[in-house]
């Protein structure tokens, strides 16, 4: 599978991945061959890219809950950025407890991990879909944490606006996504504290979206400046305890053109690394929630092998059962794993170990 900007599409290429429209009706399917209209309805829609099989690579696997987890995304993404655009100017919202109310009923209700597949991402619209993964996180971890019903909502609706005053800075501006110079990080950050005001008067009836958002955009630039909470994360609201795990995630985890985004396991050990302002009961709580190291993943260890899990580890997600490549041995991380450790997986997106014969007899070699 690779990964094709709009500029180098060519008709012919097969899809590896699905593509739907704003209101969620499937226009190309998984292994279609592009045609010229394709290619023109794609730059229209605003993507960057496509996600190309090779040509002889068969059609990876992909359940229908990861084909429905793309088709909501799709349909949100497009929710979400009329509704904050709509806050921006009008200063109230419109179809926001709506757009909550369905991210909660499609994920914030899950007695079962799930494959968090990231989208790709343009200048244009991170914001758009940074705000719905977020809110999706938020969802999630708060149905672990079996938060009541009206702590979620506000958490969530926390986790999709809490980038509101980016919408807000010069489109200059925010193109420049995370190329900012000290000088524009300092425009940005008077901008995103702007948005406070905005969420404050959309929201002057749950005061704690406004809260949540502050808290969480202020302890984060702490963060990158080395100041920790006093007295850790016990005595922060929830809220802020929850998004700033969602934030730091998505925003490291994000696939966009300009960024090489960090794996999941990355970003776990990153926010396992730092309790001091990474709630680790939240952690846990976005452990339980996403799929990390599943059987037949690959992945790279301390020692410097390679290998594959052949045992997922519940209790303790980094340590499951490994089967080592360079000498077939079997490796059990969590009780003989004499301090080996996962570094990362390995960034094995494609099936090319795989020949789908009847692909390569259009193939002119």
């Amino acid at each position: 599978m690779l990964f094709v900007k709009n500029d180098d599409l060519k008709v012919g290429m097969r899809l590896a991945k699905p593509i739907y429209n704003k209101k969620g009706v499937l226009l190309y399917d998984r292994n279609s061959k592009l045609t010229q209209q394709g290619i023109d309805s794609v730059q229209n829609f605003g993507l960057i890219g496509l996600f190309i099989l090779e040509p002889a690579e068969p059609i990876p696997p992909m359940s229908e809950e990861d084909m429905e987890f793309e088709r909501f995304q799709t349909v949100a993404v497009f929710q979400i950025m009329d509704e904050l655009e709509y806050l921006v100017y009008m200063k109230k919202p419109s179809k926001m407890s709506v757009i909550v109310a369905d991210i909660i009923k499609h994920y914030g209700r899950l007695n079962k991990k799930i494959n968090f597949v990231q989208n790709l991402r343009s200048k244009e619209d991170y914001v758009y879909k940074h705000s719905l993964n977020v809110g999706m996180l938020c969802a999630m971890m708060t149905h672990v944490l079996n938060l009541r019903l009206e702590e979620q909502n506000e958490i969530v609706t926390a986790g999709v606006v809490h980038d509101i005053g980016k919408l807000t800075a010069p489109q200059k501006l925010r193109e420049k996504g995370m190329a900012l110079s000290r000088e524009e990080r300092i425009e940005m950050d008077r901008y995103e504290k702007a948005g406070a005001a905005i969420v404050e008067n959309a929201f002057n009836s749950h005061p704690n979206i406004k809260r949540t958002m502050v808290y969480t955009n202020k302890l984060l630039e702490d963060f990158r400046k080395g100041v920790l909470p006093a007295g850790g994360t016990g005595k922060l609201i929830m809220g802020a305890r929850v998004l700033m795990v969602a934030e730091t995630f998505d925003t490291m985890t994000a696939m966009n053109d300009y960024r090489e985004p960090s794996s999941e396991i990355s970003a776990l050990k990153y926010l396992m690394a730092n309790p001091g302002i990474f709630d680790p009961k939240v952690v846990e709580a976005l452990v339980k929630s996403i799929n990390f190291l599943t059987n037949g993943c690959t992945i790279e260890l301390s020692n410097g092998e390679k290998g594959l899990v052949i045992a997922a580890n519940d209790d303790d997600v980094l340590k499951p059962m490994v089967l080592q490549f360079s000498d077939n041995s079997i490796i059990d991380l969590a009780r003989n794993g004499k301090g080996i450790e996962i570094t990362d997986v390995m960034k094995t997106m494609d099936n090319r170990c795989v020949i789908d014969k009847e692909a390569l007899k259009g193939v002119n070699v």
